[in-house]
């Protein structure tokens, strides 16, 4: 960025960064829609969404999902505004990676260990590792954009993050129609999928939230 450019850029951030909390809020509820449209479009809920509701396993993939989209989300508020500190917020970082080690312990504790690599494996890994990222594309091109108007110290760090939120809301959505509920599954496939949104986060961020 030239001088001139930057001195007009400092000059209004004043102006902007109030803004910046409700344009990311839009982008996020218009991201997470649009996957949400794509999701039921494509896939809709599983056939039997009614009985598993009732089960642990299930709705267990549901606090992993969702308590890693608001805990990225709580990220990426403050990782446009240079100077926020990061630290604390991001820690909540560790809440699904602490309940799924935890699950998959306890798995392990109750199960045969010769079922161990099946419910690892799973019936649809492939299908996880294609279908949360393709949901994640709406609200990760959303917060992409607004972030543009911010001013990330660490473009990568921002777009990995909300990479983070988009795969979080993606999976959530995925979540509704998987038929593996094992945390082995969950911990094994979900997070590659994850990891791979991020990486497209961080690659894509750093060309395009560059100052």
């Amino acid at each position: 960025m030239k001088t001139e450019n930057l001195i007009n850029a400092l000059a209004t951030d004043g102006k902007q960064r109030p803004n910046l909390g409700r344009s990311l809020l839009v982008a996020l509820v218009v991201g997470a829609a649009i996957a949400g449209m794509a999701f039921f479009a494509t896939l809709g809920f599983r056939h039997d969404i009614d009985s598993a509701m009732h089960t642990t396993r299930f709705l267990f993939k549901f606090a992993v999902t969702l308590s890693l989209a608001a805990a990225a989300i709580g990220v990426v508020w403050r990782i446009g505004r240079p100077g926020v500190p990061l630290a604390l917020t991001a820690w909540a970082l560790a809440i699904p990676v602490l309940l799924l080690a935890m699950a998959v312990m306890m798995e392990m504790r109750m199960m045969p260990q010769a079922t161990w690599m099946p419910r690892m494996v799973g019936r649809n890994s492939m299908h996880c590792l294609l279908s949360i990222p393709a949901f994640s594309i709406p609200t990760l091109a959303a917060l992409l954009y607004t972030l543009r108007d911010s001013a990330p110290s660490n473009p990568a760090a921002a777009g990995a993050v909300a990479g983070l939120v988009s795969a979080g809301v993606a999976a959530t959505y995925y979540a509704s129609n998987c038929m593996d509920d094992s945390p082995m599954f969950v911990a094994t496939w979900y997070t590659l999928a994850v990891m791979i949104v991020a990486v497209a986060g961080a690659v894509i961020g750093q060309r395009v939230l560059r100052w």
